[in-house]
């Protein structure tokens, strides 16, 4: 009965947040999954601003797992700098693109479950390719998704597995993908860390947080 009612409340939630944010994409540039592949791996403890920045230069430079693979690691690590952990993201887009040559002809694959065998790539960045690249219903819990989900009252958990399962419950399967953007979408124009805007928030009423601030 509880889950019965946050899917209602879900419904409304969605409807509200898309009329407020009709372009809700996902914000990264990419024109293919594999470059998504790529700039979501940057993006950890990155802005997406700033990835956007870097992969703008990068994409033209490096067009295939080959040329990832095979380059000199230190000069992909300038290229990739600006981005934060540069080493660590080297090793991973190295060690990834090398995996897709070998085992999948070069070609990213299309389920969470092989997705996630290679380097660098956990759910979080999986269903980000599936929903984003492949249009696979995925639900994705970056900080926003996670900040938004537990203040709007859809999960108690902090652990992002447990919040992808509990969401994944109760949003329409259809919808995964379309949540998740326009939860992140959300979390950083209205429902920010510090200071949430809650009184110009067009989704207040359905959410536990909001509900409590004085009006």
């Amino acid at each position: 009965m509880k889950n019965q009612s946050k899917r209602k409340r879900i419904i409304e939630i969605i409807k509200a947040l898309s009329k407020e944010i009709p372009d809700s994409q996902i914000a990264l540039k990419f024109s293919n999954p594999f470059e998504l592949l790529i700039a979501t791996i940057l993006s950890a403890q990155c802005t997406d601003v700033r990835v956007n920045e870097v992969t703008k230069g990068l994409f033209k430079k490096y067009r295939s797992p080959k040329d990832y693979a095979e380059a000199e690691s230190k000069e992909l690590e300038e290229d990739i700098r600006p981005t934060g952990f540069y080493r660590n993201k080297t090793k991973s887009i190295q060690r990834s693109c090398q995996e897709l040559m070998d085992r999948f002809g070069g070609k990213v694959p299309k389920t969470l479950e092989v997705l996630v065998t290679l380097p660098g790539v956990g759910r979080k960045t999986a269903n980000v390719l599936l929903g984003n690249a492949f249009g696979i219903p995925g639900i994705v819990v970056d900080t926003h998704v996670r900040r938004v989900s537990q203040r709007i009252g859809l999960t108690k958990n902090d652990d992002p597995v447990k919040i992808e399962f509990d969401l994944m419950e109760i949003v329409p399967k259809e919808k995964w993908t379309h949540f998740s953007n326009l939860l992140v979408w959300h979390g950083r124009k209205t429902c920010i860390a510090r200071k949430p805007l809650c009184e110009i928030c067009v989704i207040r009423k359905w959410c536990d947080y909001g509900s409590k601030m004085k009006t």
